[in-house]
């Protein structure tokens, strides 16, 4: 078995595990897992789809199209049927939002108003279709990790009243701080401590405002990614009420910065960020407010996800998707020198794994007992709005979906050719598999 072949001939095993079709008998289970699977037509795609013609397939650009084709074109060649009614292509409509220069948050306290810099202090935007978003004298309150959590029987916004008002929050969840295993997932950070997550928290509590405070190490990544990433063209789900449901403003702010405004309130951070790791965290005040003016360019658009079905044998309306985004970064203009993020590595070789394995499913002579849905996203680079979209259109019925597993940023060459989807490793997809089968 070629290098390639055996971390994908596992996830092979696994959509076939979760199909309801892996043989019984070991020899069987071998034979199986030895498909044809091709390490050159593997190679071939991530050339392909990472060369400079694909433009860094940012969506809705002409990369996109080419990648549409690509994606499509294989479907058919490999047999699959169309996985949305007649067409193998999802519209997925978004909004882009793109801030005018000129944004300025400024924070008043009792001496007077800190500016903060937009860039190297603050970054922020809105979800809202909205031309103008203003906000006005909206207290600051610092919540802690922002987490409301029955489960653990945590709650950062017990008996608080945050409507109108802007909160201030902590990167990932107080397990990871603290490294106490019994405490959320330990070290490992739940979805509690994802930037999304306290987005999403903050608009359910009625606050108009989030600024997450950004550390390197909890947030895994650098001011720069930050920087680079949110001050940009943000897009959205078009929805019918225009993102109201969403933040006025969603931001970051450094924690030199954040330190500086909770000096100036009279509070110390470091302090209070320890508090905010313990039980029975009591939100605190700050006793200053935040001014913002944020002027939008707003342009609607379509994008598309990309899906093909083999239809399940036995038992067709059960499924397994196996999904991997198609889009990157496209082309910066403003760059000297080479302009296109190519993207090899995320995701071109996960569409590439995705491509081959519907070759090689297609090609069996016996069909699984359930479908098999290959299904490649749009927007994933943009807060996974594709595989949003999907969920909340999806053309299968989601309770009768058996498992979905998502190929993402995989090291094809590194020295171990271990397999990285969705943050497993190949022992714990064999343990995955293992559960899958029963």
């Amino acid at each position: 078995m070629s290098r390639l072949n055996r971390p994908f001939a596992l996830i092979i095993c696994i959509a076939a595990a979760v199909a309801g079709c892996v043989p019984e008998k070991p020899s069987d289970r071998e034979a199986f897992a030895d498909t044809s699977l091709d390490e050159t037509r593997l190679l071939d795609h991530i050339r392909v789809l990472a060369s400079d013609e694909y433009e860094g397939r940012g969506i809705t650009s002409a990369g996109e199209e080419k990648t549409v084709g690509y994606i499509v074109s294989h479907f058919i060649e490999y047999g699959l049927e169309p996985g949305f009614g007649d067409s193998y292509v999802q519209d997925v409509p978004l909004v882009r939002i793109q801030a005018q220069p000129g944004a300025r948050l400024a924070v008043g306290t009792t001496s007077g108003q800190m500016s903060l810099d937009y860039g190297p202090d603050v970054v922020f935007w809105t979800k809202r279709a909205d031309e103008v978003i203003e906000l006005s004298d909206s207290e600051l309150v610092f919540v802690g990790y922002g987490v409301v959590a029955p489960e653990y029987g945590w709650d950062d916004y017990a008996g608080l009243d945050v409507e109108g008002k802007t909160v201030v929050v902590l990167v990932n969840d107080p397990g990871y701080v603290t490294q106490n295993p019994d405490l959320f997932n330990g070290r490992t950070m739940t979805y509690y401590g994802r930037w999304t997550y306290k987005f999403e928290e903050a608009a359910r509590q009625g606050a108009s405002a989030a600024l997450i405070v950004h550390q390197t190490e909890p947030a895994a990544y650098g001011w720069g990614v930050v920087n680079s990433t949110w001050t940009g063209p943000q897009f959205a789900l078009d929805r019918t009420d225009g993102g109201a449901g969403r933040l006025a403003i969603e931001g970051w702010i450094t924690r030199a910065a954040a330190a500086e405004v909770f000096e100036a309130a009279g509070k110390d951070l470091a302090r209070l960020s320890e508090r905010a790791a313990l039980q029975g965290f009591r939100a605190t005040p700050l006793g200053v407010d935040v001014t913002v003016t944020l002027n939008n360019e707003v342009n609607r658009m379509v994008s598309r996800n990309v899906g093909a079905i083999i239809p399940g044998a036995s038992r067709p309306d059960e499924s397994i998707v196996l999904s991997a985004h198609w889009d990157h970064l496209g082309i910066d203009h403003g760059l000297e020198g080479d302009q296109i993020y190519n993207g090899a590595k995320d995701n071109a070789t996960g569409v590439a794994a995705l491509l081959e394995l519907a070759r090689v499913a297609a090609s069996r002579n016996q069909r699984p007992d359930r479908s098999l849905f290959f299904v490649s996203f749009t927007a994933e680079e943009s807060q996974l709005l594709g595989s949003l979209y999907f969920a909340e259109n999806s053309p299968l019925p989601l309770e009768k979906m058996a498992g979905v597993l998502n190929i993402d940023i995989m090291n094809v060459w590194g020295p171990t050719h271990d397999v990285q989807v969705k943050g497993y490793g190949s022992s714990q997809l064999e343990d995955y598999l293992a559960d899958a089968a029963r």
